[in-house]
């Protein structure tokens, strides 16, 4: 095998609703190489990955990437059948708590997001999100950390959408000074946190250290709106972390929120305070 072989795709998590549409690629590609004429050898050697690799893609243990659907149908003359499934394989690849995430941040209409211990995700750039998640343990092999790291840069596309969300971030200021990666990694991570903050439709928060006894000793808060008046919210410290809709417990966390947003620094106010912190550096 040589270094493409781990570049080819991911491997399917157990119990996961896309496995069935992963298994049907595997199949549509045994079919395309089989009227090719080819054999599995062959169609590993022509396509640069090893032969057990295109075996585990075959029988549906492993999601390929887009780009591999790509090559395999101009190889294979597959008539665009198999690029045909390139986009849900794009989907397919991320962990599936992540691919959820994503669904319910690309239906929101607002979003109010407070962190306590890092910067959120949806502001995080690669290289501090890539050192981030190295901390984690157990750790990740080489192939789940890319995984992952693509998956929480994919999520990145709702400052894309049209008409844009509501964004709304309160972050404790240990999260603009602790040191993940190095120091460059977080004066880049600080510089595009500003960047962001410039957007019509963002504000950006900070919570001083020396604010007391503000409602966010808890942990994060997430609370996302939908377009038809429903919602979706997660505490730390409530419903055993779990996402919550009922109205009655949305309405707790918009009111926990409101008052940490009120507490902390005015937008105005935080990009200075973020200045301030990027000068000392």
């Amino acid at each position: 095998m040589n270094e493409g072989v781990d570049e080819a795709g991911w491997d399917v998590e157990p119990g996961d609703e896309i496995e069935p549409v992963v298994q049907a690629v595997g199949r549509l590609l045994r079919v395309c190489r089989e009227a090719a004429g080819l054999t599995v050898v062959e169609l590993a050697e022509a396509m640069g990955y090893g032969e057990d690799m295109i075996r585990k893609i075959e029988r549906g243990a492993r999601i390929p990437r887009p780009e591999f659907l790509d090559r395999a149908d101009t190889l294979l003359k597959a008539q665009g059948h198999l690029r045909a499934f390139m986009e849900d394989m794009r989907k397919a690849r991320y962990p599936k708590k992540i691919r959820e995430l994503a669904e319910l941040e690309g239906r929101a209409v607002e979003m109010s997001l407070y962190s306590n211990h890092n910067i959120h995700g949806l502001l995080q750039t690669e290289e501090y999100s890539r050192a981030l998640l190295r901390t984690w343990r157990p750790a990740y092999s080489t192939d789940q950390l890319e995984r992952m790291v693509g998956a929480r840069m994919a999520r990145k596309s709702v400052f894309d959408r049209s008409p844009s969300p509501e964004l709304s971030f309160v972050h404790e200021e240990v999260t603009l000074r602790r040191p993940i990666g190095d120091t460059m990694v977080l004066r880049r991570q600080l510089e595009h946190m500003l960047e962001v903050a410039q957007l019509p439709f963002v504000d950006l928060q900070v919570m001083p250290t020396g604010r007391p006894n503000h409602p966010g000793t808890g942990g994060r808060i997430q609370v996302l709106k939908f377009a038809d008046g429903t919602g979706m919210g997660r505490a730390d410290g409530d419903f055993s972390g779990r996402p919550v809709s009922d109205p009655r417990q949305l309405r707790l966390l918009d009111l926990r929120y409101g008052i940490i947003r009120a507490q902390a620094l005015t937008p105005e106010e935080s990009l200075v305070f973020i200045e301030q912190a990027l000068g000392e550096l």
